[in-house]
C-alpha cells in the first residue's frame, strides 16, 4: 500500500529571495514592507535571520545594503550560517522591482498566516488528548489558537498626525451638529451617558450595590435600552436569575406594567394587554443574547462572548455578578481574595481582546449597612483587584434602603466613583418598584430627559 507524500506547508521561497534582495537594492522598500511583513513571515530560517539583521539597521536609521547587512550578520557571529556575503550578493541579483515589493510582502504574509493556520491546527490535535485538564481550559485555549490566527492583521495602515487631526475634527463636527451621538456604546439614560461618553470599548464598568438595591434592574435597563433604541448586540451572563425572570422584568419595564402582575397572570387592564403586546413586539427585535447557566468561569463566558463577537458583532457584555463567577483557580491555599483577583483581571482581558465593554456587577461588603454612609471604592468585597482591573467604577446609593424616614422614597444615587479616562461625579434616578425599572426623575422617557450631574475631577474640582 502506498504512503501518502509528506505536504510542504505554503511557502514561496523564491519571493522571499526576491523581497529580501530589493529591501538590499532600495532602502526606500523597507517604508513598504514594514508594516506587512515580521520576522516569523519568512518561511526559511535564514532568511528570519537575514530579516532580522534589516530590521535592526532600519530601526538605527542605518543604511541597508550587502556591506551593512553582512556587517550586522557577522556582529551577531551568523554571517556563515546564512552562506556567507556571497549568499547576499546573490539575492540582490534577484531583487523584486520596488513597485511589486508590497505585493511579494503580502503574498509572504499570506503564506504565513495559513501556517499559523496549520500550527493552529496542530495544537488543536496535541489538546484533544490533554484528558487531564478541565475541558473548559482546553477549549479556551483550542479557540484562542483559531482566534488569533483569523484576527491577525494582513496589513497595519499607518496614518500621518494631519489624517488623524483631521478625522478629529470631522467627528467634533459631528458631535457638535449631533448633541446625542457618543464615542461610547450608549445606556439609554441621558445623564449617565453625558457624564461618562457611554461605555467605551475595552472597559471593565463595575456596578456595585448591596442586594436588593437594583444592580440587575439598571443592568437590564441599559442593555434593553441600548438594543431596543440602538441596536447594540448585547450578550447577558446571568449567574444568578434565569432566563425567564430577566425577559419577564425587561418585558414588564418596557411595556410598563407591573412586574408581579405580569409574572402572576394576572393583567387586566385592557391598556396593559396593549402594551405587553408592543412590548413583546420591541423586545422580539433586540439583539439580546441571554445565557443563564449558573456555575460559569471566565473562561466559558468569553467563549461565548467570542462566538457572539464574530456572529453577531457582540456591542456590550453584562455579567450577573461577579462573586457568583466559578474561579479556575481552586484549593485549600487559595484564598477568596486570589480568586477575586484572577477573575478581575481576566475580565478586563475578555473586555480587550473583544474590544467591548464588559459590566460587571458586583456584591458591596456589609461594612457599608454599618457605617450607614455612602459607598466608596474600599467598600467592594476583596476589593483591591477589582478597584486597580476596573475602568469605571459605580454605585448604587439609596437613602431609602438605610432610613425608613427619609424625605426622598425610591431615589437612587448611581455614583461614579472611579472613570480612568475622565469625570468622577453622580447622577439621580427613580427606582419604580412596581416596574422594577429606573427612570429619570423628572420624566419616563430616557431620550429626552437630560437631568443635571454633579461633576468633579479626580482632585474633587468642578469640572
Amino acid at each position: 500500500m502506498a504512503t501518502s507524500p509528506t505536504r510542504i506547508p505554503p511557502h514561496d521561497i523564491d519571493m522571499e529571495r526576491a523581497l529580501l534582495g530589493a529591501l538590499m537594492v532600495s532602502t526606500e522598500t523597507m517604508y513598504e514592507v514594514a508594516d506587512v511583513v515580521s520576522v516569523n513571515s519568512f518561511y526559511a530560517g535564514k532568511h528570519r535571520t537575514i530579516y532580522d539583521a534589516i530590521l535592526s539597521l532600519h530601526a538605527k536609521s542605518e543604511p541597508i545594503d550587502v556591506v551593512t547587512v553582512s556587517g550586522k550578520l557577522k556582529e551577531k557571529k551568523v554571517l556563515q550560517d546564512i552562506g556567507g556575503s556571497a549568499y547576499l550578493s546573490e539575492l540582490t541579483g534577484t531583487a523584486a522591482s520596488p513597485g511589486s515589493a508590497r505585493h511579494y510582502a503580502h503574498t509572504i504574509q499570506t503564506k504565513f498566516l495559513l501556517r499559523s493556520l496549520q500550527d493552529a491546527a496542530a495544537k488543536i490535535g496535541e489538546l484533544s488528548f490533554a484528558e487531564d485538564r478541565e475541558i473548559e481550559s482546553v477549549l479556551d485555549e483550542a479557540q484562542m489558537a483559531v482566534f488569533a490566527v483569523s484576527n491577525a492583521p494582513m496589513l497595519r495602515n499607518f496614518s500621518t498626525i494631519k489624517e488623524a487631526l483631521s478625522e478629529a475634527w470631522e467627528r467634533l463636527e459631528h458631535l457638535q451638529k449631533n448633541e446625542a451621538a457618543l464615542r461610547g456604546i450608549p445606556t439609554g439614560f441621558a445623564a449617565l451617558d453625558n457624564l461618562l461618553a457611554g461605555f467605551q470599548k475595552s472597559d471593565l464598568i463595575i456596578l456595585a450595590a448591596r442586594p436588593s438595591y437594583g444592580k440587575t434592574s439598571l443592568a437590564l435597563d441599559i442593555a434593553r435600552n441600548t438594543a431596543t433604541k440602538h441596536g447594540t448586540p448585547v450578550g447577558i451572563f446571568s449567574l444568578e436569575m434565569s432566563s425567564q425572570q430577566l425577559v419577564d422584568r425587561m418585558l414588564a419595564a418596557e411595556a410598563g406594567v407591573n412586574s408581579w402582575n405580569l409574572r402572576t397572570g394576572r393583567l387586566s387592564k385592557d391598556d396593559e394587554y396593549e402594551r405587553l403586546q408592543r412590548g413583546i413586539a420591541s423586545l422580539s427585535d433586540a439583539p439580546i443574547y441571554i445565557d443563564d447557566k449558573p456555575s460559569s468561569t471566565v473562561l466559558s463566558m468569553r467563549s461565548v462572548a467570542r462566538r457572539l463577537k464574530s456572529e453577531k458583532s457582540l456591542g456590550l457584555v453584562i455579567i450577573d455578578y461577579l462573586q457568583l463567577i466559578t474561579p479556575t483557580t481552586t484549593g485549600s491555599n487559595i484564598s477568596i481574595v486570589q480568586q477575586v483577583t484572577e477573575i478581575s483581571r481576566m475580565l478586563k482581558a475578555m473586555a480587550r481582546e473583544l474590544d467591548v465593554p464588559v459590566l460587571a456587577l458586583s456584591q458591596l461588603s456589609r461594612d457599608i449597612e454599618k457605617r450607614r454612609g455612602r459607598p466608596r471604592l474600599s467598600d467592594l468585597r476583596e476589593s483591591g483587584s477589582i478597584e486597580q482591573d476596573a475602568d469605571v467604577v459605580m454605585f448604587i446609593h439609596r437613602e431609602d434602603k438605610m432610613n425608613d424616614n427619609t424625605d426622598r422614597p425610591g431615589i437612587a444615587e448611581i455614583l461614579i466613583e472611579k472613570h480612568r479616562n475622565g469625570p468622577t461625579g453622580k447622577i439621580e434616578l427613580r427606582f419604580d418598584e412596581e416596574k422594577t425599572t429606573f427612570v429619570p426623575i423628572e420624566k419616563s422617557n430616557f431620550g429626552d430627559f437630560t437631568p443635571e450631574a454633579v461633576v468633579t475631577t479626580a482632585d474633587d474640582e468642578p469640572f
